[in-house]
């Protein structure tokens, strides 16, 4: 099965940390908590912002929800009720000793049942919370807790691995079956899920294996019976059966999102989307919700394929079981609850919940599954798929997660870096060095080594704190962590030397925030955060600034001195995506030279690589192989993308005669230092790769490149050709503006001074041998005035005139000779 990805924008619902959502019964509204501790009511099929509500008792980890109220659950340990009419805080229903991990509510919305770290279960009336039942027969900490579809039953998954079912049918409340050996054991806090879901027809429930299968356990034999296998490569961290029972979606730590078809337990669609930690289907759309551990939502449309959507509207299916002959308990999906049943007066029975138990008038709960006509419908009886008419937008355009389209945004990436293969991975690549991990299980193990041993020593230390990113260069190495358990973000410099006794050190970011980019210059530590921020440190610590970036969310940072480079996600472009934006800021002034301006990329073009060059000017590497560099862009408004390098146009390409792609490392010099990736890869690898280098070519002519000089009349001396001297006369001019706006702005040594000396030489080099040629050319005229024209300095148009005389132009050698004499009287 193919793996796709339907671009959606995500809604910032929280801040990151774990995030759970829940459907209103009637798909009117959708709700999500998150670590910020507000609660944010999402109006389906609207664009207007959702409705925060600042009433959390503390930071929410579920939500259940009803079509009149809906409960969160927290930390703090207390279950709070609120209206869905008003969005107020109606009470406060319970309150556990220790952190609350879950909450189910009863299909009539009666009952609410709570998991915690307690080892009792805690099943509240929503309307007379003094009406309190404990399940006391765990042993270990409660994870998850989930109703059968007819309320008589409650499933409870325990940290331990133990799988608890209580009949809520009795006065009172019974333990029925201990399920051994089916999900793992668990921390309370594990983003792993080990929940039940009963299936819509109730006969049956599924829960997730160690070997990460969702295995079927039949409910009156309490057997294993089919199951969902192979779907994941990693841990499973939520799964839920649609309206009717006729697929389940699944999500996991490989970063997928899996659709399969009950009756056959096949995938029919994979998505790639990453950090899913809660789902839910839309109760009348075919469409699925999902938040992540970084407080993102998502809503993916057509979620099921168009081909095999049409099963939605059918009544519930059956479970599947080896033998599907069985009665359902539940008649039919429904997209309103039963209505409410009364109960008798005793605070701990459930005896009425439901009106009886769960083989009560059987006769209502035969389906009509092939629909050959078998089943008398009662009168007044609802077939069921009403609530999957199509939906109906208003005059405005969708909003977000019904629309068909959504705008594709940029990736977040760390420069320098490669993703996972094996247990490695190169936490920084550049020309000081390079920074790579190795994942041991328990902890990871990071080496930093160096190019110029002579200057620094190569050090390796053991990291329990799993750096996902490195900065490296001449004063020190930086690392950054993610939030971990308790442990909040956090990023680590270690000088290379210093004088002082303490050479290190570490600090944590609030709590809530996760680190997207970090640069490192000579002068400054710069941090990126989820939320919007750049934190701004000096090398040894100091909080130094902090301010929230425009354009959100980030993709990558880059510094040189007091200067840093920060892109991120503007405003939708014509073609749909985000646009690629930049703004460069003088943080010891703390100027800005450039505003939200747009990084210039080719139609579907993503930039792989930023960094500053050597004589600190940014620079981008675009997946299209193209290098460029931003120049002028000290001067607000005058920034311009420069190409210096198209990749797939080098000389060794020419042909065919090599397939290739480049990893783009540094600029330097004048040249482009890359690793060449041979054999389709598409990122460096053990062991270590060599560096190459590539001069700067600008693309200007479709000519052979390869037929880069021709030969004179005496047929020996080679001569570059028009092209070759037309790209050097581009090329170092756009070399000698970069010098002379770095001279502008910085103190120029003499080794600078010399190079702009060798700009100018070799563009008045280039011009003069131009000229040469044109004059050779039979249809010459304007252009070689033109050419004159050009030349930086006024003793190489004397130069000019005996090329002219010596190919025996003489009007040509006289216009030039005036050219010259109106330059000498300008200059006086």
């Amino acid at each position: 099965m193919a793996t796709t990805q339907q671009r959606i924008v995500p809604r910032y619902a929280h801040t990151a940390g774990r995030t759970s959502l829940a459907y209103s019964w009637d798909g009117k509204y959708l709700i999500t908590v998150g670590s910020n501790e507000v609660i944010r009511k999402f109006t389906v099929g609207s664009e207007d912002e959702p409705v925060t509500i600042d009433d959390a008792l503390g930071r929410n980890v579920a939500v259940a929800a009803s079509n009149e109220s809906f409960i969160t659950c927290s930390e703090s340990g207390t279950i709070s009720l609120f209206s869905m009419a008003t969005d107020t805080l109606k009470q406060l229903l319970v309150r556990c000793t220790l952190s609350s991990r879950d909450i189910a509510l009863s299909p009539d919305g009666d009952w609410v049942a709570v998991a915690s770290d307690e080892t009792i279960v805690k099943v509240v009336n929503v309307e007379d919370n003094h009406k309190i039942m404990n399940l006391r027969s765990q042993s270990q900490s409660v994870k998850h807790v989930a109703f059968h579809p007819t309320g008589n039953y409650l499933a409870v998954s325990c940290v331990d691995g133990v799988i608890y079912i209580y009949s809520l049918s009795t006065e009172e409340p019974e333990l029925v079956k201990k399920v051994d050996g089916i999900i793992k054991a668990v921390d309370a806090e594990s983003e792993i899920c080990s929940k039940v879901s009963w299936h819509p027809d109730g006969r049956a429930f599924a829960a997730q294996t160690p070997t990460r299968d969702i295995i079927v356990v039949d409910r009156a034999k309490w057997e294993t019976h089919k199951a969902f296998a192979s779907g994941h490569a990693g841990d499973i961290t939520d799964f839920a059966w649609s309206p009717n029972g006729a697929f389940l979606a699944s999500a996991g730590t490989d970063g997928k999102l899996v659709i399969w078809e009950t009756e056959e337990q096949t995938i029919i669609a994979k998505y790639d989307y990453r950090h899913i930690v809660s789902l839910a289907w839309h109760p009348k759309h075919n469409s699925i919700s999902f938040t992540t551990s970084r407080g993102e939502l998502y809503t993916l449309p057509n979620a099921v394929p168009d081909d095999r959507a049409f099963r939605l509207k059918l009544t519930t299916r059956l479970a599947p079981l080896l033998n599907d002959s069985g009665p359902s308990t539940v008649l039919e999906n429904r997209s309103m609850p039963p209505p409410p049943r009364k109960r008798a007066s005793s605070v701990d029975s459930l005896d009425d919940i439901l009106g009886g138990g769960i083989d009560d008038d059987l006769d209502d709960f035969i389906i009509d599954d092939d629909g050959a006509g078998y089943l008398e419908p009662k009168k007044n009886r609802k077939r069921g798929n009403e609530h999957l008419d199509p939906i109906v937008h208003g005059p405005k355009r969708p909003a977000y997660g019904m629309a068909m389209w959504s705008p594709e945004i940029h990736e977040p990436f760390q420069p320098g870096s490669t993703p996972w293969k094996g247990k490695r991975r190169y936490l920084c690549l550049n020309l000081i060095g390079f920074v790579w991990t190795v994942d041991q299980d328990t902890h990871h193990t990071v080496t930093v080594e160096f190019y110029d041993r002579d200057s620094y020593r190569d050090f390796h230390l053991a990291d329990p704190y799993l750096y996902d990113k490195a900065c490296l260069n001449e004063s020190g190495t930086l690392f950054s962590c993610q939030p971990k358990d308790e442990n909040p973000a956090a990023i680590f410099y270690r000088p290379h030397e210093t004088w002082a006794t303490r050479v290190d050190w570490r600090t944590s970011l609030p709590r809530g925030e996760e680190i997207v980019s970090i640069a490192l210059s000579q002068s400054y530590i710069v941090v990126c955060t989820s939320r919007g921020y750049v934190r701004v440190f000096t090398l040894f610590g100091v909080p130094f600034r902090v301010y929230r970036q425009k354009h959100t969310p980030f993709v990558a940072c880059a510094s040189w001195r007091d200067y840093i480079f920060v892109m991120g996600n503007g405003a939708v472009g014509a073609d749909g995506k985000t646009q690629l934006t930049y703004s460069i800021e003088n943080v010891k002034r703390d100027e800005t030279l450039q505003c939200s301006d747009v990084v210039a990329l080719p139609p579907d073009g993503e930039a792989k690589n930023v960094f500053f060059s050597s004589d600190g000017d940014p620079v981008i590497y675009d997946s299209e192989g193209v290098l460029l560099v931003l120049a002028r862009w000290r001067r607000r408004g005058e920034a311009k993308w420069i190409p210096l390098l198209d990749t797939k146009a080098l000389d060794r390409l020419v042909g065919g005669r090599k397939e290739e792609t480049y990893w783009p490392v540094a600029v330097a010099q004048n040249k482009f230092h890359c690793i060449i990736l041979k054999g389709g890869e598409k990122h460096p690898y053990f062991p270590r790769p060599l560096l190459s280098e590539f001069d700067f070519k600008i693309p200007l002519s479709t000519n052979s490149i390869a037929d880069s000089t021709t030969t004179t009349e005496g047929g020996a001396t080679p001569a570059p050709n028009t092209d070759v001297l037309e790209e050097t006369y581009v090329r170092e001019s756009i070399l000698l503006d970069l010098r002379e706006e770095l001279g502008v702005y910085t103190t120029t040594d003499e080794q600078g001074a010399m190079e702009m000396t060798k700009c100018v030489n070799a563009i008045d080099k280039a011009l003069l041998q131009l000229l040469g040629l044109e004059c050779q050319s039979e249809d010459y005229g304007p252009k070689a005035l033109e050419i004159c024209g050009l030349f930086r300095r006024k003793r190489t148009l004397e130069l000019a005139i005996k090329v002219a005389v010596r190919f025996n132009q003489g009007v040509l050698a006289e216009k030039i000779g005036e050219l010259r004499d109106r330059m000498e009287i300008e200059e006086r």
